[in-house]
């Protein structure tokens, strides 16, 4: 019986040390899995400027006229005279395309009192420029008065009539950006482990923010100002 009893009470102080220990480690564990959760999630920037490949240049201009065949005889050398001024400064005609003229005739209006219009028949037409050499083409948008000089009327400010410039390089430029980005990121988050007098530890989670292409001012169209943003979350300890 005395044997019984000494031996209930072994196992029992077996258990006791068991589930001291497994407490111990189980807390241990946890500190440290707190310790190592510890975080700080940062920023970095890259924002870079290019010039753009591409332009897509619509000269849009008018013509009026009593006599309808006049009018067109008028809009086709009207558009010979700019083909002629775009291919002098070397454009190829493959870069070079004419849409439709669009004709209006007031008299068939349904609405509006037309009886005081000075002109029946009003056209407008696009001659519409596509090319890679950016500095020509602004050059000879300069110019553009020379063509006025000879009688043609340009009309703009219309969405059809607005310039595009176009960066197609994006593919060929993300790589040392999200680089450039990311290591941004990681000096904001060194500098903020030394100041907590932290290690920086390995990067827990990352994430790329989307690429945003904008003019860089309203004077220079044909210069982007190109911009992608990475978040990146690291680990830190003591």
């Amino acid at each position: 019986m005395k044997n019984s009893k000494t031996g209930w009470i072994f196992l029992g102080l077996c258990l006791f040390l068991g589930m001291s220990s497994l407490g111990y480690l189980l807390g241990d564990a946890a500190i440290r899995f707190k310790e190592y959760e510890r975080t700080v999630t940062v920023k970095g920037l890259s924002e870079r400027e290019y010039k753009t490949d591409i332009v897509i240049w619509p000269i849009q201009f008018t013509a009026a006229s009593n006599d309808l065949a006049e009018m067109y005889r008028s809009i086709d050398r009207s558009t010979e005279k700019i083909r002629a001024f775009i291919k002098s400064a070397g454009i190829p005609d493959a870069e070079i395309s004419f849409s439709s003229p669009a004709i209006t005739d007031k008299l068939a209006q349904q609405y509006g009192d037309q009886s005081r219009a000075e002109f029946r028949y009003t056209a407008s037409q696009i001659v519409t420029v596509y090319s890679g050499d950016i500095d020509t083409v602004r050059t000879l948008m300069g110019k553009l008065s020379e063509l006025g000089k000879q009688g043609i009327v340009f009309s703009g400010g219309n969405y059809q009539a607005q310039t595009e410039y176009i960066f197609s390089r994006l593919n060929e430029v993300k790589p040392g950006m999200i680089e450039e980005a990311t290591r941004a990121a990681r000096e904001v988050a060194e500098k903020f482990a030394a100041d907590s007098e932290s290690r920086l530890g390995k990067i827990r989670s990352a994430s790329q923010g989307q690429f945003s292409i904008s003019e860089r001012d309203k004077n220079n169209p044909h210069i982007k100002k190109v911009r992608v943003v990475s978040t990146v979350a690291y680990y830190l300890s003591d």
